[in-house]
């Protein structure tokens, strides 16, 4: 019987080194009360920003630094409570971590206000003055949604519930990730193994149908034994994000997350209504895999596995980093040596241990290095999941050194579109290089279920997000049984006549992270979506594609996030990005099905 290994036994080279962030724990501790001590001084600051141009880039600076600081302790305590959710020391210095978040939020919650309270043909005067002039987009992001901003008492009551606001989220990630345990099933070698979300992953993607089901219906029915239970943290999540809505004056919980990036509504409701019109290309798709499979019900569990059966393809990590650096090459020599950096410093937490997080990310702050974290299976997928984490960290790192902290960090709309170009880019590789019918028949495929898993699922996920937002907002209880049935349905219209109503897909809501994002998963579909535009001009070296690639990385949120992707070479305001990438996946779609009928 195969178990997971613990932490300690997890080789050194395969972990990401964080002493690079801290050297111990308690230099970490140290710094944990600097930040305190310096947000005492900032907030003596507080009713002061309006005297005069100099006292308010003192308070705006003064701010500023405290969360930068602050951001530095809060990365450290949360990459060491996610490599094991099981052990209690970082649990606990992460919830101290995000404690003092909220107290810092409270604390500091003036800023905002103030710059509000001042007249705004004084604020204009002001923010052209030699010192204010960097902080001029700062200022503008602010008072841009001045009816949305309370009193500054209000704003530091509400700032200060954040840690009570965001409990039924802590409580999901240490139930989903540490305490729920799936049981056990049978892997690909014949092994009695622990089924984790990880080898999960790995099994619903399995040739053997056996398999898969096992693993769906183990993992699924794991989910439904404590549906009540994530029921109550999924409602409780969403009546912190529908109180934070209300209070600040929006129409809805989504209003209010988009206008968080100045984004319109538009582009949320265009994605939907698009992909809508395209559902007969995943419906087309669906019969495909029915056919090819030669199954006389296609099942929830038959979604994943390769059409062209065993992968003809396979990569160890440093086989996945070789292809990677030939995929990115026409970002340039520049991006190469940052994808260099990232895999030869121990930048990534490489292999699945017990109690660690599930999935993969990248992570960090302004003063850290930009960290991934794997759950690494030799498969030509975790070669996908390398790069796109990569795409994230080098989006990071050139964003960090080209822009001031104020404008440091990138807004979430664009940040997916960095992640999935370098998909596309990877894509674009391999159908270049290679005529052997197997591969690029498996490439398609793959390109083609990512496309499904990217922009398809992912909206449906947006449906159901936007779905239960209303269904609080209008007095309805979000029980198991409403979420489970709604989802079903919505399910059962997305994947078409074909599939048949796994019963156990119903509490598939329970295990998504993302429904606690506050209006997150949309930003995958449309990210993937601009990022075949942006990759397709890459690849087929159009000129400047790569420049203006590489200036969008280095933006930073120095300007909004749609100006941002104009200025890269795509209007995202428009439905025609959309329909280009719903083009090329029904040109990928015509081909494989071309090769499939000749095999």
């Amino acid at each position: 019987m195969q178990h997971l290994p613990v932490r300690e036994d997890v080789p050194t080279k395969l972990t990401w080194d964080l002493t690079t962030i801290y050297p111990n724990d308690a230099a970490w501790n140290a710094d944990f009360e600097a930040v305190r001590e310096q947000a005492k001084e900032a907030a003596a600051l507080k009713g002061t920003l309006g005297n005069s141009a100099d006292a308010l880039i003192t308070g705006i600076k003064a701010v500023l630094a405290v969360f930068r600081r602050f951001e530095k302790v809060y990365v450290y305590s949360s990459l060491k409570s996610d490599q094991d959710t099981g052990n209690a020391t970082y649990q606990a210095m992460n919830a101290k971590a995000e404690s003092l978040g909220a107290e810092l939020a409270s604390q500091l919650a003036f800023l905002d206000p103030e710059i509000l309270a001042i007249p705004a043909d004084k604020l204009t005067a002001w923010r052209d003055t030699e010192s204010l002039k960097p902080f001029g987009h700062f200022i503008d992001a602010i008072t841009v949604n001045r009816q949305h901003v309370l009193t500054t008492a209000a704003e530091a009551l509400i700032a200060s519930a954040g840690d009570a606001l965001n409990a039924s989220h802590a409580t999901f990630n240490v139930l989903d990730n540490s305490d729920l345990q799936f049981g056990f099933v049978e892997n690909e070698d014949g092994e009695t193994v622990q089924l984790s979300n990880g080898l999960y992953g790995q099994l619903i993607r399995s040739t053997q149908r056996k398999l898969r089901k096992e693993a769906f219906e183990t993992l699924l029915r794991a989910y439904e034994s404590m549906k009540n239970t994530f029921a109550q943290t999924l409602s409780g999540q969403v009546k912190a994000h529908n109180f934070n809505a209300k209070a600040h004056h929006y129409a809805n919980a989504r209003a209010a997350a988009m206008a968080s990036n100045h984004i319109p509504e538009s582009v949320y409701t265009t994605l939907i209504d698009q992909v809508n019109t395209h559902l007969p290309l995943l419906h087309r798709y669906v019969t495909l895999r029915k056919k090819v499979l030669g199954v006389d019900q296609l099942h929830m569990y038959d979604i994943y596995t390769p059409l062209t059966g065993k992968p003809p393809l396979t990569f160890t990590l440093d086989q996945a980093k070789t292809e990677a650096l030939k995929a990115l090459a026409p970002l340039g020599d520049d991006y190469l040596s940052h994808v260099r950096e990232i895999f030869d410093n121990r930048y990534i937490d490489v292999v699945e241990n017990k109690g660690k997080r599930s999935g993969a990310y990248s992570g960090g702050s302004y003063d850290t290095n930009p960290f991934i974290l794997l759950n690494w299976h030799d498969a030509v997928d975790e070669l996908y999941t390398l790069i796109h984490e990569t795409g994230h960290s080098v989006h990071s790192w050139y964003t960090r050194h080209n822009q001031p902290y104020v404008y440091g960090d990138y807004p979430i709309f664009v940040a997916e579109i960095a992640s999935t170009t370098n998909e596309n880019l990877l894509t674009d590789y391999f159908l270049t290089h290679t005529d052997d019918p197997k591969v690029r028949a498996y490439i398609l495929n793959y390109y083609l279920d990512g496309f499904k898993g990217t922009v398809f699922r992912q909206t449906q996920f947006a449906e159901f997000e936007h779905w239960i937002h209303q269904q609080d907002q209008q007095g309805e209880p979000l029980t198991a049984t409403s979420m489970s049935t709604y989802y079903a349905d919505l399910n059962a219209r997305y994947y078409g006549l074909d599939v048949a109503r796994d019963p156990e897909i119903a509490f598939e809501w329970a295990r998504i992270p993302h429904f606690y994002y506050n209006y997150y998963v949309y930003q995958y579909a449309t990210g993937f979506a601009a990022a075949s535009t942006l990759a397709a001009g890459i690849s087929s070296g159009e000129p400047n594609a790569a420049s203006r690639y590489l200036d969008y990385l280095k933006s930073g949120s120095s300007q909004y996030a749609i100006d941002t992707m104009k200025t890269a070479g795509v209007d995202m305001t428009k439905p025609d990005y959309l329909e280009a990438a719903f083009s090329m996946f029904e040109k990928r779609l015509t081909e494989l099905e071309e090769l499939l009928q000749k095999g």
